[in-house]
């Protein structure tokens, strides 16, 4: 590599001309508009956040009112978005900045990095990118571009190539346009340097790119070595009467955490158990058409089953926060994947 390349001159020259500067939280930039849209963009598109961010900020637009909200309204705002840990994590944060900090987002990154949901990539992208500190960062699309470019081999899911591609990323950040240079990397890797594609011919750092030059994009960053990824089934009950149906809120830790869902059995033999739990009397069981639902570890194949109910149970159904809900005018509540699904199928019913 010629000693007069330079990685961070070459990127910020790229930026200037082709990074990405009008997406809604590069404007008017502060700590907490910055931290909201990095979590977001965790495991997210761009394009599939902009919306979501532009409602979330409407409605909780500073750390107060986001502390202050009922984590219901927090998970409806994020509903659709998925990873629903992220939605959990971000109110606690917000309830620890007011507790911890009056109110002000902390600026010093050991603090940062100390909040729900916040891990040492993602406090040095809010904190260089809202405010010009000299950290580096390290998410997924900065991954793709330093492991293409310096041809480290491996998967980064694993300590000693995290711990490589670390070093490369603290060794090109500069001190001055920080915030430029991490936007660049970022806008980089989701966009010419894609997983699958990379547009080669117009990237800055491409005469010098180990991957480039051996033709081994597609190498880099390694593949998670793969295993068999389990298959689960479970019968999802949706009790109806007239025009609503039965729902819980799921406990706040696990899958679906927090989020408003149906109750589920493993088996149709267990439905009079759960018939006489709830208070359900006489009713009609209808299947509805099945599908499966996927998780990052293992897949769901749900079974759904319309209980038709003679009459309504009177008083109080099942467990605290269990309700029934008007599916023809939902109320405001975040809802799994499934349960949206499943909503819209009964509203046309």
């Amino acid at each position: 590599m010629s000693s007069r390349f330079s990685f961070s001159e070459n990127i910020l020259n790229w930026f200037d001309q082709h990074g990405r500067k009008d997406l809604p939280w590069q404007l008017n930039k502060t700590p907490y508009s910055v931290w909201v849209s990095e979590i977001m963009l965790q495991q997210t598109q761009v394009t599939t956040v902009i919306p979501y961010y532009l409602k979330f900020m409407q409605r909780f637009p500073n750390v107060h009112s986001l502390a202050q909200a009922p984590v219901d309204d927090v998970l409806h705002h994020w509903t659709g978005l998925g990873y629903y840990a992220r939605a959990r994590n971000l109110h606690k944060a917000a309830q620890k900045i007011v507790d911890e900090f009056e109110g002000l987002f902390p600026t010093d990154i050991e603090h940062v990095i100390a909040l729900p949901g916040i891990g040492r990539s993602t406090a040095g992208a809010v904190l260089s990118l809202s405010l010009g500190q000299p950290h580096a960062i390290l998410d997924g699309n900065v991954k793709r571009v330093l492991a293409r470019f310096y041809g480290v081999e491996g998967w980064p899911g694993n300590k000693n190539v995290e711990s490589m591609l670390w070093e490369h990323a603290e060794s090109n950040t500069p001190e001055h346009r920080v915030a430029d240079y991490n936007q660049a990397m970022m806008d980089m890797g989701a966009t010419l340097c894609s997983r699958s594609k990379p547009q080669c011919e117009r990237c800055p750092l491409s005469d010098h790119c180990f991957a480039n030059a051996n033709s081994r994009q597609a190498d880099f960053p390694g593949k998670k070595p793969k295993k068999a990824v389990p298959v689960k089934i479970t019968l999802m009950l949706l009790p109806i009467w007239q025009n609503e149906v039965l729902m819980y809120k799921r406990p706040p830790s696990g899958i679906w955490g927090g989020l408003w869902s149906f109750y589920e059995i493993g088996a149709l033999s267990e439905l009079d158990a759960f018939k006489h739990q709830i208070g359900i009397g006489e009713c009609t069981t209808q299947p509805l058409p099945e599908f499966r639902h996927t998780f990052s570890h293992f897949h769901l194949d749900i079974h759904p089953q319309l209980l038709q109910l003679k009459q309504k149970p009177l008083g109080h159904v099942g467990e605290n926060e269990a309700g029934w809900i008007n599916v023809k005018s939902l109320p405001e509540l975040g809802l799994s994947a499934p349960a949206i699904k499943l909503l819209s199928q009964l509203a046309e019913l």
